[in-house]
């Protein structure tokens, strides 16, 4: 297979939202949130309806989703006759094989899950065992599935709509047919469950919409819209019976159900097909999606009971045709398109998504989107420039428009279409010349765009004023349209290609000609890098010439495309030229060398790219393609070696970057024997937890909080100072017939606690003066080391009172025994010996040594127990001590270091 690109690398897809599948909703009770599921090509995303913001991206498919659905546990999706099951939107679970056509409906049924497929082949699956478990044929001149419910209580049943009408019940248990209705002879479009019981609504290709009882077989209510096909059908549950349908011309529709009758429209909600429809259950919130790319939610609080946009995401309806970089540092991407739009994307965040509006012959009129809307709508935008300076005062971005001599200004700090629209008087009036503007360069300082014509003019205007300043040459610039135009870094020169090869330099100011370079054919496109001062031009026989500005001489000539190229950048630092062509291959090539040293090719030709100013990123957009793509440069990242390519050398395709950044869970193709491998990997649900001691070396903490381990050396002070004023209250004695267990706390005996204490009293009565507390006895009854840590553990329960009582009642002149006392000295030297709980350790070891230091120095066995903890002690601590003075030099050392270079 012939090697992919060296340099640039699929990273991800900005600005896409939703295509023509349906949305999908979920309600998750442990989020206590509903989530949005829409498609996008071969991925899935998944949105929190609360904010409307992108929880996840599913991973990409080999081929587009045809089909998407989801149940409580997993959202389904189908590609092409393949259906997966995935868990939190990016572990495959399962996998379902079997259809032999693609399938294009799908219905989760309790523990099985039914898919059809064009072939008209339905087959119910068992979920965890990716079993076959029903398959039956239907004729598709009679009977051509089209649609699928469950009607609710209906055990084992599912309804069939046709596209010849009928509609048929099935009791898939025991795969009969129950009842089959008779239709309205007109394709079933959608069939969806009504909140009354037996009653479901049935959408229809000629715009019926129909609340049939199929108990009975009778038609609850008819309505009609008017706009066609019904694409969406969806009923309000929040105490409100309203009925809500979507359509193929972007309305809504909203009808009462009690009155009978239409309740309010929703006009425009889209501008294209609203394809999904969905309310969310006792919310008065509506969810739709559309194949023009944006998710909107509306919500039911207008007077009339209509619905009022509150959240949505969005980007291009139609494929946008330039994306720039904006900005020193590149943080902002803009575009503009076939939708007139323009927008602002992040290479970082969905969450600076933004639009500057639609380009409008009138915004004003234009917001009111009364009858003339579409008038007042601009043709799509075919480029525009941009620049830093003057961002905040006033509008810093001007774009041309397809078969528009009318340049617009817009304000990217503003977010809006600026007010001017520049033309000059010749193309404006009765007897105006038909003229079209080309290309378009704004000045490094802000203040002057320059424009040129395919009548051969070049204009310049003030952007603050909207002033027409002058246009450079005698009539025009050029005999022939003008195809580039570019100023330079210093403010000084104006440089115009036209379609008849001809270069010419001008003075900015002054609009003298200074001179003309012949090149060898007509010029398509120019770019300028006003750093090196080289100029890209694109010629008409595809080759591409560099330019230096200063001399005024071809630099470089480079030959390879082979049909025409659409767009140029340079790298920042020069070195590279990237450019793209309807030949479908993206070109790097090494100006130094002068030759081609990295090319890919990708499934549709690119309409324009650029590099970010710090190099990191290229973008693209391609042909009939909503998305902004956005390649990362491994040079940037890694040593990357090049050498240049033989013409004739192989090239492979590379896919387009989805909207899943990591691709490393992608399905596997048919046929793939690795399948096993994915599977057993995605079946572990366990989340990974750290264990509790990662290395003998290190030391763990007991994370207790500090009041609990800090001042158990100064409990006597703290009592002083909180002792009450008053002295407490005796509490009533319990009464004498009622048992109680002995120890520091007062509580009650237990049945089991008070057989245990009465067998221990009658059959063998063994005088003894130890009254242990329970801690006490399980020390006591301790005799392996694995018991220490669970008898420390019921220590670290404990508050700094009751360790203090437990610690002091060891003292065999109190209730303990001196064996009683080396348990708990043994205890503490395991857990130092182990490194854990080093915190909690020292407090109780400090506390026992305070409390028992005169018993220690007068008992020789308990004294040497203490000699050898003591040890134990000192190599923890000191191991610590080092580790967090060799961390603190080092903290020291570099602040000072940072310090003394500044």
């Amino acid at each position: 297979m012939a090697p992919a690109s060296k340099i640039f690398i699929p990273h991800r897809a900005l600005g896409m939202v939703s295509n023509d599948i349906p949305l999908v909703t979920r309600y998750i009770q442990r989020r206590k949130e509903n989530l949005i599921v829409t498609v996008v090509g071969n991925c899935f995303h998944t949105y929190g309806a609360t904010k409307l913001r992108l929880l996840s991206v599913g991973n990409a498919h080999v081929d587009r989703i045809c089909c998407i659905t989801a149940d409580s546990y997993h959202i389904y999706t189908a590609c092409n006759n393949t259906i997966y099951a995935w868990r939190r939107g990016t572990e495959l679970k399962h996998r379902y094989e079997g259809h032999e056509a693609q399938v294009h409906l799908m219905l989760p049924f309790g523990p099985h899950l039914i898919s059809v497929d064009k072939a008209n082949f339905l087959r119910m699956w068992d979920i965890k065992m990716e079993s076959l478990f029903l398959e039956v044929e239907f004729p598709m001149k009679t009977f051509e599935i089209s649609a699928i419910c469950h009607p609710a209580t209906y055990l084992n049943k599912i309804l069939l709509g046709s596209n010849q009408g009928k509609l048929q019940l099935w009791n898939m248990k025991t795969s009969k047919v129950v009842y089959t209705f008779s239709g309205w002879d007109s394709p079933v479009a959608v069939l969806e469950q009504a909140p009354a019981l037996d009653v479901v609504a049935i959408g229809l290709e000629d715009g019926q919409i129909i609340l049939h009882n199929l108990k009975f077989d009778k038609t609850v209510v008819k309505f009609k819209q008017d706009w066609g096909r019904v694409t969406g059908v969806g009923f309000r549950t929040d105490d409100t019976p309203v009925m809500a349908t979507g359509s193929l011309m972007g309305h809504v529709a909203l009808w009462d159900l009690k009155e009978k009758r239409l309740l309010s429209q929703v006009r425009n909600a889209h501008s294209g097909p609203v394809t999904g429809l969905k309310c969310f259950p006792s919310e008065p919130l509506m969810v739709t999606s559309s194949p023009d790319n944006t998710l909107k939610i509306w919500i039911f609080d207008m007077p009339d009971g209509g619905a009022r946009l509150l959240k949505f995401r969005e980007g291009h309806s139609e494929p946008p045709l330039v994306a720039r970089f904006h900005g020193s540092l590149g943080e902002t991407i803009v575009s503009g398109g076939e939708d007139s739009t323009m927008r602002l994307f992040s290479p970082v965040t969905d969450k600076l998504m933004q639009s500057l509006g639609q380009a409008s012959m009138n915004r004003k009129a234009s917001k009111k989107k009364s009858t003339g809307y579409e008038r007042l709508r601009m043709p799509a935008i075919t480029g525009f420039t941009s620049e830093t300076a003057q961002e905040k005062a006033w509008d810093n971005l001007v774009a041309i428009h397809r078969n528009r001599a009318i340049v617009t200004t817009w304000s990217i700090s503003s977010q809006k279409m600026g007010e001017h629209k520049l033309a000059h008087d010749r193309f404006r009036g009765k007897e105006c010349i038909n003229g079209v503007a080309t290309c378009i360069d704004l000045t490094v300082c802000g203040n002057f765009v320059v424009i040129g014509y395919d009548t051969g003019h070049v204009d310049k205007f003030n952007v603050q004023s909207g002033i027409y300043k002058g246009s450079y040459g005698k009539e025009t610039a050029h005999e022939d349209a003008v195809r580039g135009v570019v100023a330079d870094g210093m403010n000084q020169v104006v440089v115009s290609g036209g379609q008849d090869g001809d270069l010419k330099w001008w003075k900015l100011k002054s609009f003298a000609h200074v001179k003309t370079l012949k090149l060898e054919s007509g010029i398509a496109k120019m770019a300028l890098h006003r750093d090196s001062g080289l100029l890209g031009v694109a010629l008409d026989d595809w080759r591409i010439n560099v330019i230096d500005v200063d001399t005024k001489n071809i630099a470089r000539a480079l030959f390879g495309h082979s049909n025409q190229i659409t767009d140029l950048g340079f790298s920042p630092n020069s070195k590279w030229l990237i450019s793209c062509s309807m030949d479908k291959t993206i070109r790097t090539w090494d100006l130094p060398s002068g030759s081609c040293v990295d090319k890919f090719l990708t499934p549709i030709p690119a309409t324009s790219l650029a590099v970010s100013p710090v190099g990191d990123f290229l973008i693209t957009t391609h042909v009939s393609h909503l998305g902004i793509y956005l390649w990362a440069n491994q040079a940037c990242f890694t040593h990357v070696a090049l050498r240049p390519l033989a013409e004739d050398e192989e090239v492979s395709v590379v896919d387009l970057p989805t909207t899943a950044a990591d691709e490393s869970h992608m399905p596997e193709k048919e046929g793939d024997e690795s399948e096993g491998e994915v599977e057993e990997i995605t079946e572990d649900d366990e989340e990974y937890k750290s264990p509790q001691q990662i290395s003998e070396d290190l030391v763990t903490l007991a994370l207790l909080p500090t009041s609990r381990w800090v001042n158990l050396l100064s409990l006597d002070v703290i009592k002083a100072k909180n002792k009450p004023v008053e002295p407490p209250k005796v509490p009533k004695a319990a009464p004498f017939f009622i048992p109680t267990v002995p120890g520091v706390e007062f509580k009650l005996a237990t049945e089991q606690e008070e057989e245990t204490n009465t067998k221990l009293s009658k059959p063998k009565f063994k005088a003894t003066f130890e009254m242990l507390t329970p801690l006490g006895r399980d020390l006591k009854e301790t005799k392996t080391t694995d018991e220490y840590e669970r008898v420390f553990q019921r220590f670290m329960a404990l508050g700094p009172a009751a360790i203090e009582a437990e610690i002091r009642s060891l003292d065999p002149d109190t209730c303990g025994t001196e064996e009683v006392m080396i348990q708990f000295l043994y205890m503490i030297k395991y857990v130092f010996d182990k490194n854990i709980y080093f915190e909690a350790a020292q407090g109780y070891f400090g506390l026992f040594m305070k409390l028992h230091a005169e018993y220690i120095l007068n008992n020789d066995s308990i004294h040497q127990v203490c000699t050898e903890l003591q040890k134990c002690q000192k190599e923890s601590w000191h191991e610590v001590r080092d580790g967090l003075d060799q961390a603190l030099c080092l903290i020291s050392y570099f602040k000072n270091a940072a310090l003394l270079d500044y």
